[in-house]
């Protein structure tokens, strides 16, 4: 049974489901064909119109094709996403693999016959166009303008791999590296598919290169794709994966600093108070490292942001006292840094307005949600966009005061790349 069916089958038209949800009825129709997949805050409230699980919700959300021919026992003659780039990019990195595998059991001589004539990289030349990706990253208002350089990088590092034999390492670092921050892009634009796949080919090249530190990163931004739906649980059992790499990793740096703070995260959506607050201590452990431990690249956790991090932990656990000290005295900060990030300052003027949400004011929710509204329509961030439609399940009964009524309608009405 797929989406239609199962809304036909309790008694909707598309135009009910779409006004009970707050969407337009094209929408509902998009999601039915599979030409869209609702975001996670959508997909929670389509779940429970639809009176399923949101496991459930994902068997439903198969596009017709797919599920019928499922049914049938066939499959399509033509592979998914077989026009997309980034599948390409991903076919193509998963063949390497498997061909640099084969080349290290070969004899010596035969290896360098098959690799002769390839164009050789310089792993130290990745390493520093990596590092000023990331730093141009860190500083874009629209997240999405890296990305081409991105994929151009991982192009070129494809074919420096092929051409290796012996100690590709290096290369092996860079490439999990560049995933990452493939990752992170996909992410902030709300793709969750192309996130989740880059998260995990950086993962299998930092466990083929023996690099704990990158392994463990890539699977603490794995958790954040099972947190944005929710998912906490699961989030959990992969960042305790994260925290026993980075045991391994290297003392000198950040890495199991970082995973505790988003271990906090999770607890705090476990309703873990103990937990969470266990966490937070020992992320701010941080501060006891020197000042050059910071990757800066995939690896950028120094602890300035903790305090807005356990702003917002108070904040998801009910503390509102201790969330609304806490968060004003980390938007003071924001302002204050040179090169601040609208992504986070969006975060933290996000929960203050959740704050007054859970406070039933409708004055703090629309004063500090209008200026989070601004900052992502002015940066195109996928990242506060989400915060936002959160912030709009916390309306409750304040839906019916036009301010914030009206702050919710600019919300869903919110286009980002």
């Amino acid at each position: 049974m797929g989406l239609a069916e199962r809304r036909r089958a309790l008694g909707y038209s598309q135009e009910k489901l779409a006004q009970l949800l707050g969407v337009d009825r094209t929408t509902v129709g998009r999601w039915e064909s599979g030409k869209v997949a609702p975001q996670p805050p959508q997909r929670r409230g389509l779940a429970a119109a639809l009176e399923v699980s949101l496991q459930e919700l994902d068997i439903f959300l198969k596009p017709p094709r797919a599920a019928g021919q499922e049914a049938a026992g066939h499959q399509s003659s033509d592979p998914p996403s077989a026009g997309d780039p980034d599948e390409m990019i991903r076919r193509e990195f998963l063949r390497i693999l498997t061909f640099s595998g084969a080349l290290t059991v070969l004899p010596v001589e035969e290896a360098e016959a098959l690799a002769e004539g390839i164009r050789q990289g310089v792993p130290a030349d990745f390493e520093r166009m990596n590092r000023h990706l990331w730093q141009v990253y860190q500083l874009a208002r629209s997240k999405g303008s890296v990305y081409p350089v991105v994929r151009d990088q991982l192009t070129t590092l494809s074919e420096a791999l092929e051409a290796r034999r012996g100690s590709s390492r290096p290369l092996l670092n860079a490439a999990a590296d560049l995933f990452q921050l493939a990752g992170e892009v996909a992410f902030d634009g709300s793709r969750y598919t192309d996130a989740a796949a880059s998260y995990t080919l950086a993962a299998s090249l930092s466990k083929d290169a023996g690099a704990f530190d990158l392994w463990a990163c890539s699977l603490v931004r794995h958790a954040y794709v099972d947190m944005s739906d929710e998912r906490y649980r699961n989030a959990a059992q992969m960042l305790t994966l994260a925290e026993r790499l980075a045991g391994r990793g290297d003392s000198a740096l950040a890495t199991r600093y970082w995973v505790a703070s988003v271990q906090a995260e999770a607890y705090a959506g476990l309703g873990d108070l103990e937990a969470c607050e266990r966490a937070l201590d020992r992320a701010e452990e941080v501060s006891e490292l020197p000042p050059d431990s910071v990757n800066a690249g995939w690896l950028r956790f120094d602890g300035t942001r903790l305090a807005e991090e356990r702003g917002a932990r108070y904040t998801r656990l009910g503390r509102l006292d201790l969330a609304e000290e806490t968060l004003k005295g980390a938007l003071k900060q924001s302002a204050l840094a040179s090169g601040h990030s609208y992504r986070r300052r969006g975060a933290v003027l996000t929960d203050l307005a959740a704050v007054g949400a859970k406070r039933h004011d409708p004055e703090q929710v629309t004063a500090y949600g209008r200026e989070a509204l601004e900052l992502a329509q002015a940066s195109s961030s996928g990242y506060v966009a989400r915060r936002l439609r959160s912030l709009c399940d916390e309306f409750g009964p304040l839906s019916h005061d036009h301010r914030v009524a009206e702050l919710g309608a600019e919300i869903a009405a919110l286009r980002t790349p």
